[in-house]
């Protein structure tokens, strides 16, 4: 399975690195070229013949940072595909995403559009706690404990599998069934606050890199690569110092543009 890092933050925002700028970007990972995790990316980080190869995106939930570059996917490819790209999601997603984005109001309704008979986006009801074969891979929501109805994902190619946490708080059915999970190579998990700010990581219901610690052990299963990701960029070299001194052997903050073999 190869992962390409298109935006791994909790928002957009250009911060000062070691080598120069960078620019953080809202989630968004592209999985053997034809599958996206969450679209908060999907439409500038891609060129236009690698946005014609995609043929799912999967959505974990509403908030906008994970939806925010569909209507811009939607644009580049109006009359540049000869068969629409399916839209992944538990139906509470799917709904909101024609009642609030896909309107007609706030934008068009890509569902329908160009042609109600060969739209660019069709969608595909995903029921938590089922596969369902997508691109080749097997895909198993999860509910997790967030603000609104979200999910992680089980993503298994053959006998390898990827778990991805989906914005989270403490939760607990996630990591019950990654614990029994056979072949599993890596787990995603939010970090989005640093730890002195727990209170407001309760409250918008996100992990620090404490909690993280908490939840990972869950699992039961130590051996696991850990890739954290959704770090707010104000405070991202707090939380990546903080996550090393977690003392979790195999951790690593994701950055934009990594490419992982897993």
């Amino acid at each position: 399975m190869n992962l390409r890092v298109l935006g791994c933050h909790g928002s957009g925002q250009l911060v000062a690195g070691e080598r120069g700028p960078v620019q953080c970007g809202t989630c968004g990972f592209l999985l053997n070229d034809r599958l996206v995790v969450d679209a908060g990316t999907i439409g500038s980080r891609l060129y236009l013949d690698e946005q014609r190869r995609i043929r799912v995106v999967l959505l974990t939930h509403l908030h906008f940072d994970h939806i925010r570059e569909l209507p811009t996917l939607a644009d580049n490819l109006v009359g540049e595909i000869d068969e629409p790209v399916v839209i992944a999601a538990i139906p509470e997603v799917l709904d909101g995403l024609r009642r609030h984005i896909f309107n007609g109001a706030v934008y068009p309704d890509f569902f329908r559009l160009p042609d109600p008979a060969k739209p660019v986006f069709v969608s595909c009801e995903l029921r938590p706690g089922r596969e369902t074969e997508l691109c080749g891979l097997g895909v198993t929501p999860i509910r997790v404990n967030h603000v609104v109805p979200t999910v992680g994902f089980l993503l298994r190619d053959g006998d390898r599998t990827v778990l991805y946490s989906g914005d989270t708080y403490h939760t607990e059915e996630l990591w019950q069934v990654a614990k029994g999970v056979p072949g599993l190579k890596a787990a995603f998990i939010e970090s989005s606050f640093p730890d002195e700010m727990s209170e407001l990581a309760k409250v918008a219901k996100h992990l620090t890199p404490a909690l993280l610690a908490e939840e990972f052990a869950k699992m039961a299963r130590p051996e696991v690569p850990v890739f954290a990701y959704h770090l707010k960029p104000r405070f991202r070299e707090r939380i990546r110092q903080e996550l090393g001194q977690l003392g979790i052997q195999r951790l690593t903050a994701l950055e934009e543009g990594q490419t992982l073999v897993l």
